[in-house]
């Protein structure tokens, strides 16, 4: 028997949510992180996009600011990207620095 046996690609995930689920949403399932590309109904299959880069919410103000390269994780308490790793889930990598005032980051999902 196989030990392992090839199912896709794996740029997405199947997911099916217990509430709905609106495209853009970013999903946590313990350390894994998904984005909701389109809507998905409360106990229907739908799939998560795990590969990808995407522009994600961040925080502004000073010190905010996030360079291309770095690491960034998911605060899924305040919905927001940022460098801090402590208690937020791995996103993947920046590919395009943010300021301060900039509300997003774009961010390549690597996990």
């Amino acid at each position: 028997m196989a030990q392992a046996v090839f199912v896709h690609e794996g740029c997405s995930i199947d997911y099916t949510p217990g509430a709905d689920v609106a495209a853009g949403d970013v999903v946590v399932q313990s350390d894994l992180v998904g984005v909701a590309k389109q809507p998905i109904k409360a106990n229907q299959p739908g799939a998560l996009a795990v590969e990808g880069v995407f522009d994600f919410a961040k925080a502004t103000g000073g010190g905010s600011a996030l360079a291309a390269g770095a690491t960034v994780y998911w605060d899924d308490t305040a919905n927001v990207a940022t460098a801090t790793a402590t208690g937020n889930k791995l996103i993947g990598k920046i590919v395009k620095s943010a300021s301060d005032t900039d509300t997003t980051v774009r961010i390549r999902l690597n996990q």
